[in-house]
């Protein structure tokens, strides 16, 4: 089932797109959303596009929701840049430790932003920000992002836009650490790769027909296929790039050699 797309227009989107996007005349697009099939409601796959940066912002984890009564809202998420002009950069964590005070006070004045570490960005770049990890997409990237499917965001740091901040909700979940986590690398051009094995869900690149250990890894529940270049065949339906599609199992899936594309299914 090709999943329903949803063009956002955003002032910090843009107005040309990288293949095979078309932003319509006069629009500024910011995200490229797929809604969540029934059977698949904890997992969002979307692209961003940026023409500035976006803010500084930090999401709580499930385990933080749910002693908010909130419910199971936390939010972990992945990008995998696919398009970067020179100079595109990602705020992930921060230099050194930030004490709690410290990182409050430079939220206010601004300054947080030079404390975060900025990493310079390229196609095939690949990061996983774990919840209460404090970060900022840069101006100049288009990227794919895979997430826990929730709207909850606070704001730390936003330019001086007129959007409301979220410190007191932020601070209690932020953590002023340096980023390292080990699921960051550069993605080869080719080849099949596994980016995300769990907790919370399971991602793969693939590139040409899923190997025995794909079929296997995703052999259990449905899933969502992200075609990146060239087409999937999902049983009957064939999905092209820059569609999303939810299929019952990987056994359903035929793809060509020179296809490549994300593989992307819940774990919880």
């Amino acid at each position: 089932m090709t999943l329903p797309t949803r063009m956002v227009e955003k002032p910090w989107g843009k107005d040309s797109l990288p293949a095979p996007f078309h932003a319509p005349d006069g629009q500024r697009i910011g995200e490229v959303w797929f809604e969540p099939p029934a059977q698949l409601p904890d997992l969002l796959v979307k692209y961003i596009f940026t023409s500035e940066k976006l803010s500084v912002q930090v999401h709580p984890s499930d385990a933080q929701t749910l002693h908010s009564g909130l419910g199971r809202q936390g939010k972990e998420e992945c990008w995998l840049v696919i398009a970067a002009d020179e100079g595109a950069q990602l705020g992930i964590g921060f230099n050194q430790p930030v004490d709690a005070a410290t990182m409050r006070s430079a939220a206010v004045d601004g300054s947080i932003e030079g404390m975060m570490t900025w990493f310079p960005v390229k196609p095939g770049d690949f990061f996983y920000i774990p919840a209460n990890t404090v970060h900022a997409i840069g101006a100049g990237v288009s990227l794919i992002e895979v997430q826990q499917n929730s709207d909850i965001t606070y704001r730390l740091y936003d330019y001086g836009r007129p959007r409301d901040l979220h410190l007191d909700d932020g601070m209690t979940v932020a953590k002023g650490e340096v980023y390292a986590d080990p699921r960051q690398r550069h993605v080869a051009p080719r080849g099949e790769i596994a980016l995300v094995d769990g907790p919370l869900f399971r991602l793969t690149r693939y590139d040409g027909p899923l190997s025995p250990q794909a079929h296997h890894a995703f052999s259990s529940g449905p899933l969502l296929v992200v075609p990146v270049e060239g087409e999937a065949v999902l049983g009957d339906q064939t999905v092209a790039a820059g569609q999303c599609a939810a299929v019952q199992a990987a056994a359903d899936i035929r793809l060509s050699p020179g296809n490549k594309g994300l593989i992307a299914q819940p774990l919880r």
